[in-house]
């Protein structure tokens, strides 16, 4: 069965084409973070247009890539939520007309759910159970995965998620958007000794998240420095920063597998291409005898692939999902939790 997957849920655009039985046989990205930039975030009425420009241009490129017509699909997966409406709006059109004009069966995603299975496209894939950090964008969520649809929420950010602290401390710093990657940066070159800034939640007797204060205390230092802040003070701030995210997300981590006894960590999202925080789980896992699953890089942003994949594994586990009537509807605001197991 080859799946198409759909991703339009924010700034960027993925198609991609899963084979149940050859694997995945391509996928195209278009990323928007160029025409973001100028604005220092994403503007959801461009993000929109974009995607409405950019769907079939790379629908054709992936299928010259798989070598396959159009009729070749057999079903088409796409992202319903969560995300920005009018940018899941083109994503679910597309989706949908395509598969009224080829009367192929289609199916909504979750997209959360899609970060979450992404590990499993590696060469090394995962067995459940494991625990998955799922850091992507807005999101910042600790889960048991016992299967497809199996999800059991053992905690999640208060307030803002680690993505959201990373870009808008990044842009405290003059450092643009997209925030995380340049503030990652920046951190190599950071004194760890110069600012201890502050690890919120980390001895708490949870597994919840906070770092609405993090950035306020990101926000404190610099205003303290006003017009004096020099190169290498971004650096130390930044560093500060990376350190302070990475310690509680690890300690996070290292407490949930304690608890569950699980031995098997999934890192999915944006976020989960961090180097530094790469290196700290890899570290403290280690002493425990854990394992560490990341996806490849390119499928740790959004992308179509991942959207194809969830799609494909429920369609395995129920050929009924997915439906024949066209009409659809996105869900800009979707819990994880309100899943049914595949």
């Amino acid at each position: 069965m080859i799946v198409l997957g759909v991703e339009s849920s924010c700034d960027e655009t993925g198609i991609a084409l899963y084979d149940t039985q050859g694997g995945l046989l391509a996928h195209a990205l278009y990323s928007q973070v160029a025409m973001h930039e100028q604005y220092g975030g994403v503007v959801p009425e461009l993000a929109s247009r974009d995607h409405i420009r950019r769907a079939i241009p790379l629908l054709e490129a992936a299928l010259k890539e798989a070598g396959i017509a159009r009729t070749a699909i057999d079903a088409i997966a796409y992202t319903q939520g969560p995300g920005l409406a009018g940018a899941l709006l083109v994503g679910a059109s597309v989706a949908c007309s395509l598969g009224l004009a080829l009367g192929k069966p289609v199916l909504g995603v979750h997209h959360l759910e899609g970060h979450l299975l992404s590990p499993l496209l590696s060469s090394n894939p995962p067995e459940f159970p494991f625990i998955a950090l799922l850091v992507s964008g807005g999101h910042t969520q600790l889960m048991r995965v016992d299967g497809v649809g199996r999800y059991e929420l053992l905690g999640e950010t208060v307030d803002d998620a680690a993505g959201e602290a990373f870009d808008k401390s990044a842009k405290l710093l003059g450092l643009g958007y997209p925030g995380g990657p340049a503030i990652s940066r920046l951190a190599e070159f950071g004194d760890p000794l110069a600012y201890k800034l502050p690890r919120p939640m980390l001895h708490s007797k949870d597994l919840n998240f906070s770092f609405s204060g993090l950035k306020t205390a990101v926000l404190t230092v610099v205003k303290k420095h006003t017009t004096n802040l020099c190169e290498q003070d971004k650096a130390n701030i930044a560093r500060g920063f990376v350190d302070a995210i990475v310690d509680v997300l690890t300690a996070k981590c290292m407490t949930a597998l304690k608890h569950t006894g699980l031995k098997r960590l999934v890192v999915a999202g944006g976020v989960g291409a961090n180097s530094q925080l790469r290196a700290s789980l890899n570290a403290a896992a280690a002493k425990r005898r854990c394992t560490v699953f990341y996806p490849e890089m390119e499928f740790c942003t959004d992308n179509g692939a991942m959207i194809a994949f969830a799609g494909a594994l429920r369609l395995m586990a129920n050929p009924d999902a997915a439906q024949c009537n066209y009409a659809f509807n996105v869900r800009p605001r979707w819990p994880l939790n309100e899943l049914t197991a595949a």
